[in-house]
């Protein structure tokens, strides 16, 4: 059967040295897609960290936007998050993305690498359901500068720091003030996101198709400071009133460190992900499979 994508980018744990065990699981991963995708007769590359972290030579390297130029398909092989940060960087360019799940969870690696052959077989034949996912842009403002910008597929996390005490946050949405917020933090995500953090944080599950976001207080002082879902068409500003070295994250992966009277505004990004599933996929299967619903508890 020949496939719809004819170049087909590869992306695996691209931080994981291949000399440890785990990489080399990952090493030979990829290149157990790389010849099944030869094998389909498709011109495969691979991302650039991958070939360098891994010793791959075989297939031709290509960066971020040579592959958003080049390549019809990314094919991630590793877990969430391996493809968050491959996500982020790839929305600009539009191209689609599969994640083979060779992680734990695989919310967002929803294919199993011990069966990636029958499914992508038929993925790449054009069987397949498109997903899109939101991103976040948020940008940190000091005196009037900005001095950070990031961007988030999943969320955008403001918390204390590592002494004792809570931080205190002023909340705007669209230039309305909504509360000041004293907590250890304070979680923006998208619904990609909410099954993330924001879920362990007490926060609601939001479908994908929900244009909004949920913003879920971390231990509020205030227990009436509850989880709400805003529009993501809205800018909301937190401002740090006071609390000791408190920080933002983006994705968990970009650390700003704070000042008093600093400022991380949150507005939708232009960009969207591409996700493909399998024929068949529904979100609530994905929940369901995940987070253990539905499963009898055995009395011992």
């Amino acid at each position: 059967m020949k496939s719809k994508f004819q170049h087909v980018a590869l992306v695996g744990k691209y931080q994981t040295n291949s000399a440890s065990a785990s990489g080399a699981n990952s090493r030979a991963a990829v290149v157990a897609v790389a010849h099944f995708l030869d094998d389909l007769g498709c011109d495969v590359a691979m991302e650039h960290d991958t070939a360098l972290n891994m010793g791959m030579s075989d297939y031709p390297a290509l960066g971020i936007a040579q592959i958003g130029k080049q390549c019809d398909l990314a094919l991630v092989v590793g877990g969430d998050g391996t493809m968050l940060g491959i996500g982020r960087q790839m929305a600009p360019y539009g191209v689609p993305l599969i994640g083979i799940n060779q992680g734990r969870l695989g919310f967002i690696t929803d294919v199993p690498y011990g069966s990636f052959a029958a499914s992508l077989a038929q993925m790449l034949g054009g069987a397949y359901v498109e997903d899109h996912r939101s991103l976040i842009n948020a940008r940190v403002w000091r005196d009037g500068d900005c001095v950070y910008r990031a961007t988030a597929m999943n969320d955008v996390v403001v918390n204390r720091g590592a002494s004792s005490g809570m931080v205190e946050l002023r909340v705007e949405v669209d230039g309305h003030f909504v509360s000041n917020q004293r907590a250890d933090g304070l979680i923006i995500a998208t619904p990609t996101g909410s099954t993330a953090y924001a879920l362990s944080a007490g926060g609601p599950l939001l479908h994908p198709s929900i244009p909004g976001w949920v913003m879920v207080p971390i231990a509020p002082h205030t227990l009436s400071n509850r989880p709400i879902v805003l529009a993501n068409s809205s800018k909301i500003a937190i401002e740090v009133v006071s609390g000791r070295d408190a920080s933002a994250s983006f994705d968990t992966q970009s650390l700003a460190a704070l000042m008093h009277g600093d400022r991380i505004e949150v507005t939708r990004s232009k960009h969207h992900v591409r996700f493909l599933h399998p024929q068949g996929w529904s979100y609530y299967d994905t929940l369901r499979e995940k987070l253990h619903w539905n499963e009898r508890v055995v009395a011992t």
